[in-house]
């Protein structure tokens, strides 16, 4: 039997382990299985949806998917669509989104510990991070109302005054949760690329040898998954220098690190963000998870996808022009796409008798229902993940009107935060989810 914190060591990179058989805990009767724990996700979608491409039609399990959301018909199982939530903060993209997974108005750069946050507070304790935060987009410059803009490349906020900036380099991310470089030696290795699999692979092997047949097929599906990550990283950050090496084995000080860039294609860049968090969640490196899709006050230009030649902010001011209108509908469904991939690869990773999105609940949504008028009211709001048999999905819960707080409120009782109220807001739970 090893340790639950058991990780594959060799010559300064470290990995942690999946869940494994063979990490079966002992008490005073013999070995027991542990339950896997619970994890939190929050995605965000930003720029809002156009109402009539987003909203179902009929409530409960047979409801009808709308044309923003038929991309995830297969996985109508795996998820609600919520309606009736509020964003009680209006005005304009910074205001919005702050408020988002906060409940509060930002005022003088000051906002509220968001919900994220203080679940990573509550549950992260023994993990190597309490939280990861991840995002696409870099943040930009200017100011509304007396707010930094950069203000809305973020929903996560750990105090008042301290919002986290994403990290939006796959490369530095990955490096940063699967790479632990002490000692001259591991720099020189990390620098020259040699695979994380590669440094920790004779640990990996004597752990195979004492493991069950389950367990070596499960450290051997990890071990795939972490090399697959870091050869795609290598191809999609600089396709022409993906098989590059030094020539020579460089000082410390002179070292010349290969290209760490973003990724161009959208996708590729937002998928390889989701397949982090997955990684991250299935080794146990972290246990909440929030992605910021792109910027709250996204520009990013769509005319990779057909039929669409704006910027996202600018189509979602679309004044019911229907070329407007129907480009706007194409990029949502392009983020809900994207969302299913996620949620296909949480189901993916198997936890014994569960799956990582059974022990998941995973938050999708936008600050605003329609970026035409910033309108703050019947949020796009999406529920996915089985919360350990705390969520019922297939659905449309219908809610009366209520602050999207309420939302938070609710999700925090279910990771054991006892609280009077969520961030000063006058808070109820919501029952309809269970």
């Amino acid at each position: 039997m090893i340790s639950r914190r058991r990780m594959l060591r060799g010559m300064g990179a470290m990995i942690a382990l999946p869940q494994l058989e063979i990490m079966a805990a002992v008490s005073g009767k013999g070995s027991t299985e542990k339950k896997p724990p619970l994890r939190y996700l929050s995605v965000f979608q930003p720029n809002g949806v156009y109402p009539k491409a987003w909203d179902v039609k009929g409530t409960g399990a047979n409801y009808q998917l709308s044309p923003i959301l038929a991309p995830l018909k297969e996985l109508r199982d795996e998820f609600m669509v919520v309606s009736g939530l509020n964003n009680t903060v209006g005005g304009d993209h910074v205001q919005m989104t702050s408020a988002f997974l906060t409940g509060v108005n930002i005022k003088n750069g000051k906002a509220a510990m968001s919900i994220d946050q203080q679940i990573a507070k509550k549950i992260g304790g023994n993990t190597a991070y309490e939280s990861l935060v991840l995002g696409t987009e870099p943040p930009r410059q200017g100011s509304v109302r007396g707010n930094a803009i950069s203000i809305a490349s973020t929903v996560s906020w750990s105090s008042p005054t301290t919002r986290i900036s994403p990290e939006i380099n796959p490369r530095v991310a990955f490096d940063r949760l699967f790479r632990n470089k002490t000692g001259a030696e591991a720099v020189r290795r990390a620098e020259l690329r040699q695979s994380v699999v590669d440094l920790v692979l004779e640990d990996a092997k004597a752990i195979r040898r004492k493991a069950s047949s389950l367990d070596q097929q499960k450290l051997d599906e990890y071990l795939e998954s972490v090399r697959s990550v870091e050869v795609q990283l290598e191809r999609v950050t600089d396709p022409k220098q993906a098989d590059w090496t030094p020539h020579s084995v460089p000082s410390e000080r002179d070292l010349a690190a290969p290209p760490m860039g973003i990724p161009r294609e959208r996708d590729v860049h937002l998928r390889l963000m989701m397949d982090l968090m997955v990684l991250a969640l299935w080794t146990d490196t972290t246990r909440v998870c929030t992605l910021m899709t792109a910027h709250g006050f996204s520009r990013q230009n769509f005319s990779f996808i057909d039929g669409v030649t704006g910027d996202h902010h600018g189509i979602s001011h679309h004044k019911e022009r229907q070329e407007a209108v129907t480009q706007y509908t194409h990029v949502s469904r392009w983020y809900v796409e994207q969302f299913g991939y996620l949620i296909n690869r949480l189901k993916s990773i198997d936890e014994g008798g569960s799956n990582l999105l059974d022990n998941s609940i995973v938050f999708y949504g936008s600050a605003m229902k329609d970026g035409n008028g910033h309108k703050k009211n019947d949020l796009p709001v999406l529920l996915a993940g089985g919360g350990q048999g705390q969520l019922k999905q297939g659905r449309h819960v219908k809610l009366p009107a209520q602050p999207l707080s309420n939302l938070h409120y609710t999700i925090g009782q279910k990771f054991g935060i006892q609280s009077p109220d969520f961030n000063g807001t006058q808070s109820k739970t919501i029952q309809a989810l269970g």
